[in-house]
């Protein structure tokens, strides 16, 4: 897509669902909602969700994991259903956004202009939230950022393709409704809960852990930045929420680092592991954990600490991995 064919997209992903959800919730007060569209929404937020979360975010962005290549294709596709950009743009700006967290350059900090008071707070949550996809300026070199997925031949065809998926992901739900219901009406109502609602409530999950993930909630590691733990999220966005822990250690397989901190991408990888179906999974354990959250209380953390960047990986003597931990 070139820049209008993108800024076009934008407009239209974030109205369309918009408008679906009030007319889903017309429908749900006449009761015009049956069981099929619970399943067809159920069943596209699972595999965008984790599209997103396992696809893009671990795998493709973090390299926290490997697996075979139909996994591998599925996930990327998945991802690509949830609507959120073709994969290699997707990592890209992830990758972007670590090197320089909360900084001059990050694509989607919620302390673009550092405006005091509540305007600048709101002005800032919007930005990070939403505000950013529709900047016109706005570039991350996948070249530059993510060299490894764009030599893969798998990523760029989905990438290429990138709006043909995300028609899938609203033609999918519509299957299910059919074959549930054996009607076209049970396929249009599947197609809008499980296709454009999924869309609204999917998505908007993802862009709380970009603008809720980075203002509100806890800190448990003093990183240069302002990634923060958000509990309540971390259900609805497959493990995503528990953003300090992620930032602390980004390329940890697991984002939830104790036992109740609940991580469904965590545990996908593991049972994937556990079936030979993954393998070089990334685990941090507990006394490294502790080790660098003393020497980053001694330090000082948040978005004015000193950092050192990690150099993209086009840039880097031996391209091993694509996001480094802080040292």
């Amino acid at each position: 897509m070139d820049g209008r064919e993108h800024y076009a997209f934008i407009l239209l992903s974030a109205l369309l669902p918009l408008v679906a959800v009030v007319g889903a919730a017309v429908l749900l007060w006449n009761k015009v909602v049956g069981p099929a569209d619970v399943i067809a929404f159920g069943i596209m937020y699972v595999i965008a969700g984790l599209g997103v979360s396992t696809g893009y975010h671990r795998l493709l962005a973090h390299r926290a994991f490997k697996t075979t290549r139909p996994l591998r294709i599925f996930f990327a596709a998945a991802g690509a259903m949830a609507g959120q950009g073709p994969p290699v743009i997707w990592v890209a700006h992830h990758r972007r956004h670590h090197r320089v967290a909360d900084k001059p350059g990050d694509p989607h900090s919620p302390y673009l202009d550092d405006e005091p008071g509540i305007r600048g707070a709101l002005k800032g949550l919007w930005h990070a939230h939403m505000g950013w996809l529709f900047d016109r300026t706005l570039s991350s070199d996948p070249m530059r950022y993510c060299p490894d997925v764009l030599r893969d031949k798998d990523m760029r065809f989905i990438s290429r393709n990138f709006l043909w998926f995300v028609l899938g992901g609203v033609a999918l739900p519509a299957l299910i409704g059919l074959a549930l219901t054996g009607t076209w009406q049970g396929a249009a109502t599947a197609a809008l809960w499980g296709g454009l609602v999924r869309f609204f409530f999917a998505n908007h999950i993802t862009y709380a852990v970009n603008s809720i993930g980075h203002y509100f909630g806890r800190r448990r590691f003093a990183t240069p930045d302002e990634s923060r733990n958000v509990g309540w999220l971390a259900l609805f966005s497959f493990g995503e929420a528990w953003h300090n822990n992620h930032h602390a250690f980004p390329r940890s397989a697991s984002h939830g680092m104790r036992w109740y901190e609940l991580d469904i991408s965590a545990s996908v990888i593991w049972t994937l592991e556990k079936l030979g179906l993954a393998h070089d999974v990334i685990r941090i354990d507990r006394e490294r954990q502790d080790t660098k959250a003393v020497a980053w209380e001694r330090i000082g953390g948040g978005r004015h600490a000193r950092s050192m960047p990690a150099k993209p990986l086009a840039e880097l003597r031996s391209a091993t991995v694509g996001i480094v931990d802080v040292e």
